[in-house]
């Protein structure tokens, strides 16, 4: 089995009124390469007349995301002209590359009416050949991600990207990055292997497990050597996890708000094209 190297636990962070919990960045773990980035909204219910998430208009070059909706929705919006509302269990994926701008917010129907809300956002790095990639979006809808149930179906395996036996996932890295999420019922077991040259991303959403044998539980973020190629699960109570997958880059990385390049210099470069408008306009 791969040994754990650390257990970390998410650090409270709210944003406005919005509960906000993260494991990455963080004092002890910089980042798990090429994942670079994790914030967990909620969960928490929104009352009817709200102000929905308050991600407004902003900007983003050099990096990934991909947002889970696991309560509630989200509105997209970017400078591209790609615009959505993507519901419980769906999923969306925005390749920022060389730059655009984009709002996040609730939708008019969730502002007026309120409801449940949980939602995550993992950002991706891109490697230097591809930080200036032209930007992409997608969101797909929960029955859009195929679906893999195991052991008499008590675990669901949301396919995000990569593949998991033939099943082929909803959405295609650029990065040959896998990625899922996992539920499991309690007293669920799964073994997975992954090669030993791949960094292992596994945050635990809701729920409790052990993981190699040691117990782990919500908001907490594992942290694995590379130096084997199990990982064994065994679930204490139904659970959730977003489990992933990569090779890492081994490159410099150099974040700065809402940009991620591999130099200050490049950083500098962001800013003054995204004052110069060559991010698109918003509207």
């Amino acid at each position: 089995m791969r040994a754990i190297k650390r257990i970390h636990q998410a650090e409270y962070r709210p944003i406005a009124d919005l509960i906000t919990y993260s494991p990455l960045p963080t004092r002890n773990l910089s980042q798990v390469d090429p994942f670079i980035f994790l914030n967990h909204h909620g969960f928490q219910h929104y009352p009817a007349n709200n102000r929905g998430l308050p991600f407004g208009p902003h900007p983003h070059r050099g990096m990934e995301t991909v947002t889970f909706i696991i309560d509630g929705d989200i509105m997209h919006k970017d400078s591209s002209g790609h615009e959505s509302i993507i519901y419980s269990g769906g999923v969306q994926w925005m390749t920022a590359g060389s730059g655009l701008i984009h709002a996040e917010v609730s939708s008019e129907q969730f502002k007026k009416e309120g409801g449940d809300l949980e939602i995550l956002q993992l950002w991706l790095n891109l490697p230097a050949k591809l930080k200036m990639t032209k930007p992409f979006y997608l969101g797909l809808q929960q029955d859009e991600i195929p679906t893999i149930s195991l052991a008499s179906d008590t675990i669901q395996v949301n396919l995000i990207s990569g593949k998991w036996g033939e099943t082929v996932g909803a959405f295609e890295s650029k990065t040959d990055v896998f990625l899922s999420t996992i539920a499991f019922k309690a007293n669920a077991e799964l073994k997975i292997e992954v090669v030993k040259e791949r960094n292992i991303f596994f945050y635990i959403i809701r729920g409790a497990m052990t993981v190699n044998g040691k117990n782990v539980e919500a908001r907490q973020l594992v942290e694995f050597q590379n130096d084997a190629e199990s990982i064994n699960i065994k679930t204490e109570s139904d659970s959730l996890i977003i489990f992933g997958h990569a090779v890492p880059f081994n490159e410099p990385m150099v974040a700065q708000g809402p940009f991620v390049m591999n130099t200050q210099e490049e950083i500098y470069q962001a800013y003054t094209d995204y004052q110069q408008g060559k991010f698109g306009t918003w509207q």
